[in-house]
């Protein structure tokens, strides 16, 4: 009875610290992407800024899938806290598929962008893309290492590492998703109503 408390008592304080650590890294990726939308804020008074400018239609998909990421990763963590396998694997897997839709969606705008003339680098750039650019590809990239806690997430379920009395590494991998889930929604608003 004691050396089950004593491991409940370990666990509980291997869970705050690690959830502590991520809060931390969150804070300094929210203070990053402050500090580029200052700058935006800032660059807006340039005479070359373009005042027209136009988000891709394919950024206001990726908001949507970005935004059912989240909710299959909420439901994959309630899924594993009541022992539901079978469920967990499901939302986990559809929540890989839609980070991965997410990705694709953005390169689609990319695209959409330079086929409107508009183009990141070089003589047919402007301020206004290059930092739109900056914005997400910073954003991807921080999604890149999503993706990878995201596999590493799978990976241990498969193992049959979780279950309803350890989801420490669900219950991470869904506070990291829904931390880019907001940030994408707030990036996404940011370049829609102060372009």
């Amino acid at each position: 009875m004691e050396m089950t408390m004593k491991i409940s008592e370990e666990q509980v304080r291997k869970s705050k610290s690690a959830k502590l650590i991520l809060l931390f890294a969150m804070v300094s990726m929210t203070m990053m992407f402050a500090g580029l939308t200052s700058a935006f804020v800032v660059s807006k008074s340039r005479a070359d800024w373009l005042k027209n400018f136009e988000l891709p239609s394919a950024f206001y998909y990726s908001t949507a899938v970005i935004i059912g990421c989240s909710i299959a990763f909420h439901l994959a963590k309630k899924a594993i806290q009541k022992d539901k396998r079978s469920a967990t694997t499901g939302f986990l897997l559809a929540t890989l598929l839609l980070g991965i839709a997410f990705v694709v969606l953005q390169f689609e705008g990319f695209g959409q962008i330079v086929k409107s003339g508009y183009y990141f680098t070089g003589k047919g750039s402007s301020i206004t893309t290059t930092f739109l650019y900056v914005v997400t590809v910073t954003h991807l990239l921080h999604l890149a290492g999503g993706l990878i806690s995201l596999l590493i997430v799978i990976y241990n379920h498969f193992k049959q590492k979780y279950n309803s009395t350890q989801t420490l590494g669900i219950e991470l991998g869904a506070m990291y998703w829904h931390f880019l889930d907001l940030l994408w929604v707030y990036l996404f608003l940011f370049l829609y109503f102060f372009k």
